[in-house]
């Protein structure tokens, strides 16, 4: 890859307009709110952090990224069940609070996510999956930036059937990025 230099001295260091993508892999543990308290969440994330405008190929703020995440793990209410999502995300970067080890982020999105468990009302056990947190990643060295995210997470089908009462769950998410 040939890196084009800008500015108008010989000093200034070569910079590429594009930044390459990222993979992380992280430990999502959650706790439902809504409509009970009694379903908990352990999930394994991987996902692909990739600039904005890489994807979507218009203009975008530099610190937007988009993020392409995908959960397996397991929901226990009783008992163990299956919970699997793919979810996108935009992911901005607060610069102006950045500091020399932090950087933090907001991050929404939505995906659909299959449970093996049904809440009274529920419907269906495929359904959509919007979310919205906020977040850091903590620079440990020059080969990756540990992160940690809240996130506020609602599972439901959106009115696709008659049935349609949505779980509401805070997670956390910790993790690593390559």
């Amino acid at each position: 890859m040939v890196l084009p230099i800008t500015g108008s001295s010989y000093g200034e260091e070569a910079k590429s307009d594009v930044i390459d993508k990222r993979y992380g892999l992280g430990a999502i543990l959650g706790k439902s709110y809504d409509p009970t308290h009694d379903i908990d969440l352990y999930m394994l994330s991987v996902s692909l952090l990739y600039d904005y405008e890489r994807i979507w190929r218009h203009g975008a703020p530099e610190p937007l990224r988009f993020k392409v995440e995908y959960s397996v793990g397991a929901a226990r209410e009783k008992k163990m069940r299956l919970i699997a999502s793919l979810n996108m995300f935009a992911l901005y970067y607060l610069d102006f609070l950045n500091g020399d080890i932090i950087k933090p982020y907001v991050e929404g999105g939505i995906g659909i996510i299959y449970t093996d468990f049904q809440v009274r009302g529920q419907g269906l056990k495929i359904n959509f999956n919007p979310q919205m947190g906020i977040g850091a990643e903590f620079n440990s060295s020059s080969k990756g930036a540990y992160f940690l995210s809240l996130r506020l997470h609602h599972i439901s089908n959106g009115g696709i059937d008659d049935d349609n009462r949505g779980v509401n769950s805070a997670l956390m998410i910790f993790g690593r990025y390559f």
